[in-house]
């Protein structure tokens, strides 16, 4: 053992040696050497050695310049920032300053000031490309994200060369950075340790009060309704700064097991007045369709279209209940809008641009409107055409209490938009009914599109598209962009009219209920949209049991609680307080409204669940993926391959081999294929349906192969003479 780890330790050292070998090279040639030596070099050295700390000043100063300059994509923004918002502007170069007084702590400072003003504008780079694909600025929560990123091959939000791009600047990076620390100046005579110290430990300390100070004079705030204005308003530094400390609830100002008590008791008395249908009154099947990135564009006073991309939809519009919906995103961030449509909960009590899908309900299971509807015997799916993992929703839909997901990876995807990138979503209505079908009794579907999803390209695609496009006022480019997106919903439309039909024929009561999640990545402005208000979508309904039509603006947490109303279905916490609020008028996204719904929130997430105390309890549930099983029925050897018959193969299928997963190459939605070198006569075979991150989401029957043609391979060997001519006989 000892000469074991005698050899991994020589082994390393001559690892570490060669490694260095090329740095202490480029360290020592002319190039550098003379550039250290020469007297620019020496003289802005002195300057830094003996001024550092009043050099941070315009040091900082400049970094944040730059960083919004980054996150605006404008120089002159950039400076209109300075000039109108010249508190925010200063308290963010400070934080900056702050930041750079760690230098003091080590006798190399030019380096850890490099690689601090580097940190920073790093950040403000990520802010700049994320801003390029969407409206949401870069918060804490996209860390969370990373994994979903990395998992996104075939959208428009990670390419391989913007991958490449990022791996070759860090290496340079890292090259420079261990050139500076090998060939880098050290400061000589420092004061004591202990006086560098005190000073960094005061420039820290002094961030908490000064904050305070500022969001009490009303400079600053700690929270943004609008989370891009708000980077905007009060700085990119200071927001995602803001969106790293404040994340989660705070407890609400009086909160206690007894303001509880009072909230659902003044529930109950108001469900108490209400008719009650009888037990064996109808339930129609509900259906609530989420349509990304959706947008009536004939909202628009610059578009100007051929023909009505949507003409289904606006024919509902005529005829069924509809209105706005005020969503909590403008852009991204679907599963906030998400959030709030199946909980009843509002996203502005958590932190600026949390996704509670990605935080709070990663651990703790959160009451929905798929409890309401299980409590009363509905089946509860939802069906989506992108991945299981994404947003965490495998686990974000058990703790929300669902009984089956059907995500991309149990679903046989074939068609896809002109760009490749996304799915089409008329594979969503065999996947709503499939779930209908599988259960007795009504049905509660929660459907998510993504044929609208972004971004958009700015180049012609089509080159003779469905619905011609003229953006007035806007550039060629995003002329573009309107009519690639304005076929997509063209698309969209008649997938729901095709959605609707397969509903109707299934010969049930049904309710559907559709809303937009957010507007599209467009570069909106407010007073481009008719309703002068970029949170404002639109949700439509459709119903085959004469639901009277009444048309009035929700708030996303009311929309679905709303429609229950309107069924006489008002058991659940959540529920029933929406509709006790309603019913007294109270308007909402006002204090008397959001103040108990945030007590109630609060309880339910972060709380001791007096809720489920003196309301009703809901825990997670144990979701299944897909409702279909994926079948093997027979596999045969033939062409150097073994090919599986069966069902319910997806894209996403893996073959197993005695519990090894193999490469597997995706013949149809009938049929898989492996190398037959994987696999001997007598092998057992599973087929997996496999979410990112290697989640096994479904898995096949086993199956033993056996192919009575089946004979081994066996390597080639030189014919003697004599087997040469009794082959010839």
């Amino acid at each position: 053992m000892k000469k074991l780890f005698s050899k991994i330790k020589t082994g390393l050292c001559l690892l570490g040696k060669n490694i260095k070998k090329p740095f202490i090279k480029i360290a020592n040639s002319k190039l550098v050497q003379g550039y250290l030596n020469c007297k620019f070099h020496k003289m802005w050295v002195l300057l830094w050695d003996k001024y550092a700390f009043f050099m941070h000043i315009p040091l900082a100063l400049a970094l944040v310049f730059v960083m919004e300059w980054l996150s605006r994509h404008s120089f002159f923004a950039a400076c209109s920032f300075v000039v109108d918002h010249t508190g925010p502007f200063l308290f963010n170069a400070y934080c900056v300053f702050v930041g750079l007084s760690i230098v003091f702590l080590s006798k190399r400072r030019g380096w850890w000031r490099v690689f601090i003003c580097m940190f920073f504008l790093i950040l403000g780079i990520i802010n700049c490309i994320i801003l390029l694909n969407r409206v949401s600025p870069f918060g804490y929560t996209d860390l969370y994200m990373i994994s979903d990123l990395l998992t996104m091959q075939d959208s428009n939000y990670f390419t391989a060369e913007e991958a490449m791009i990022v791996v070759i600047a860090l290496i340079i990076y890292i090259i420079l950075m261990i050139i500076y620390m090998i060939k880098g100046p050290k400061k000589q005579n420092a004061k004591p340790f202990w006086q560098r110290l005190i000073l960094v430990a005061v420039l820290f300390a002094s961030l908490y009060p000064s904050t305070l100070f500022l969001r009490n004079s009303g400079i600053m705030t700690s929270y943004f309704g609008n989370l891009s204005q708000g980077y905007l308003d009060y700085g990119y530094l200071y927001g995602f700064s803001t969106s790293v400390l404040d994340r989660g609830m705070n407890r609400p100002f009086g909160y206690s097991e007894s303001k509880i008590e009072n909230i659902l008791e003044d529930d109950a008395s108001y469900v108490s007045t209400l008719e009650i249908p009888s037990e064996d009154a109808s339930q129609p099947n509900i259906v609530v369709i989420l349509l990304e990135s959706f947008y009536d564009v004939s909202e628009s006073d610059f578009l100007e279209t051929s023909e009505d991309p949507i003409p289904f939809i606006h024919y509902l519009e005529q005829n069924y209940s509809t209105g706005h919906c005020i969503v909590p995103v403008v852009g991204a961030g679907t599963c906030n809008s998400e959030f709030e449509v199946l909980t009843g909960l509002s996203c502005s009590f958590f932190g600026p641009g949390e996704y509670p899908q990605k935080t709070i309900i990663k651990e703790t299971d959160v009451e929905s409107y798929a409890d309401v509807l299980s409590d009363l015997g509905y089946g509860t799916h939802v069906v989506h055409n992108n991945g299981g993992n994404f947003y965490s929703r495998a686990n974000a839909f058990s703790m929300m209490g669902f009984d089956s997901f059907t995500s991309k990876e149990l679903l046989d995807i074939t068609d896809y938009t002109p760009l490749g990138n996304w799915p089409t979503d008329d594979i969503l209505i065999d996947g709503t009914l499939d779930a209908m079908n599988s259960t007795e009794g009504s049905d509660f579907v929660y459907t998510i599109t993504v044929e609208g999803h972004g971004s958009y390209p700015t180049y012609q695609v089509e080159e003779d598209p469905a619905i011609k496009v003229n953006a007035v006022g806007k550039t060629e480019e995003e002329n573009w962009a309107w009519e690639y997106y304005v076929n997509r919903i063209y698309n969209v439309d008649d997938f729901v009219r095709q959605y609707i039909e397969a509903l109707d024929a299934r010969g049930e009561d049904t309710l559907v209920i559709m809303f937009g999640d957010h507007l599209p990545t467009m570069g909106l402005t407010s007073d481009e949209v008719a309703t002068g208000d970029l949170y404002k979508t639109k949700y439509f309904t459709w119903n085959n049991f004469g639901m009277e039509k009444i048309d009035e603006d929700l708030a996303s947490y009311q929309l679905v609680s709303e429609f229950l109303n309107r069924l006489n279905i008002h058991n659940g916490n959540i529920n029933a307080y929406h509709q006790t609020a309603m019913a007294k008028g109270i308007q909402y996204g006002t204090s008397e409204y959001m103040n108990d719904l945030k007590m109630l929130q609060y309880d339910i997430l972060y709380g001791d669940r007096y809720t489920y105390k003196y309301g009703t309890e809901y825990g997670p549930s144990d979701l299944i993926m897909g409702v279909n099983d994926v079948v093997i029925d027979n596999a045969y050897f033939f062409n150097g391959r073994l090919h599986i018959y069966g069902d319910e193969f997806t894209k996403w299928s893996k073959v197993f081999v005695n519990g090894e997963q193999v490469s597997t190459k995706y013949e149809s939605g009938q049929v898989l294929s492996i190398k037959a070198s994987d696999i001997n006569n007598g092998d057992t075979i599973t087929v997996c349906q496999m979410g990112s991150s290697n989640t096994v989401f479904r898995e096949s029957n086993e199956f033993t192969v056996y192919d009575p043609n089946y004979v081994e391979e066996e390597p080639e060997l030189e014919e003697t003479e004599e087997e040469s001519e009794d082959s010839e006989e």
